[in-house]
């Protein structure tokens, strides 16, 4: 069930802004950031919103337009600045016959904390921007390692942490994108089998936009890689929220897919399906004390300070600050 900082890292949500150092990162409340959307359109209806929603996550149409609305409106701009950039380049340089590189953002998170439902409503938002229509959106699951080579790794109980994805495909998946490469190919992890399906794949197409969705997206190269995908991005997300807090809601979730996914015959965690409450809330516990804590607070939080943004959420899943780094 597992999924250079300027700033310090500590183990909970407020280490970002704090008044004994300068901080890289500039703190916006929610009121102050939903008037950043200006006169951008309400693109989505109700019916796609709620399509979007997570279990557990009340999203409204509310959030996604004080939020979610400004925020496609800074990356919209964020992708027309690149573009410009791009055109400088190929002039000084005088190759005005390359195409244009895809603006790459990736979006990073706990497990359970909603990064999947902030990708998918930026997939569609940044869509409706005449600059970038076309969209695609990749999650790094299909990048894990399949069952059978973590088990020969000795290390599928840690399905989730940095070391059980094939960190070379996912760079080269992203390097092909940025490089305009016609088709470019991701493996497809079901959630249902809990593994990669074989010679299943997503196709990539040059897009305008690939978003990168995944827990450790944010990591930093390393002397045994000394290049990551995040120096691949443009522009990055993180979704934060008190550990407590993510903690609950992964339970929460826990206890939905025990009464939905997890009864399909054909889940891997069918098993479960027949747990009673308390059997299932001590399960989810373990799994969250032995494998989702210790990964967000090893290897996901301390790449925090990393991202060009931080939504903040509190106890109810609503976004109620945005950190954006200064430029």
């Amino acid at each position: 069930m597992a999924e250079t900082s300027t700033a310090p890292v500590t183990t909970d949500t407020h280490a970002l802004v704090r008044p004994e150092f300068t901080s890289p990162f500039t703190e916006i409340g929610r009121a102050e950031w939903a008037r950043l959307a200006g006169e951008t359109p309400m693109p989505l209806s109700e019916r796609e919103v709620s399509e979007f929603r997570g279990l557990g996550e009340p999203l409204d149409m509310a959030e996604v337009s004080e939020v979610y609305r400004p925020l496609s409106r800074l990356i919209n701009q964020y992708a027309i600045a690149a573009r410009e950039m791009h055109q400088r380049t190929r002039g000084f340089l005088g190759r005005n016959d390359e195409r244009q590189s895809p603006f790459v953002i990736g979006i990073a998170g706990s497990v359970a904390v909603g990064k999947s439902t902030v990708a998918r409503i930026l997939r569609d938002l940044l869509a409706r921007w005449p600059e970038t229509p076309r969209v695609e959106l990749v999650t790094t699951d299909g990048f894990l390692y399949p069952n059978a080579e973590l088990q020969r790794r000795g290390i599928a109980a840690r399905k989730g942490f940095p070391e059980s994805y094939d960190r070379r495909a996912l760079l080269r998946f992203v390097s092909q994108v940025k490089a305009g490469v016609a088709e470019v190919k991701a493996p497809h992890y079901s959630h249902l089998i809990y593994d990669i399906v074989p010679d299943e794949f997503t196709v990539v197409r040059r897009p305008d936009i690939l978003i990168v969705e995944g827990l450790n997206v944010l990591q930093p190269a390393s002397m045994q890689h000394p290049l990551a995908v995040s120096d691949l991005f443009d522009f990055s997300v993180y979704v934060d929220a008190r550990t407590g807090d993510i903690r609950r809601w992964y339970r929460d979730r826990f206890l939905h897919l025990r009464e939905s996914a997890f009864a399909n015959p054909d889940s891997y965690f069918r098993r479960f399906a027949t747990l009673d409450d308390d059997a299932a809330v001590a399960l989810a516990d373990e799994y969250w004390t032995n494998i989702n804590h210790p990964n967000l607070i090893e290897n996901i939080r301390p790449t925090r300070a990393r991202a060009t943004l931080v939504l903040r959420k509190e106890a109810d899943h609503r976004v109620q600050k945005v950190l954006l780094r200064k430029l």
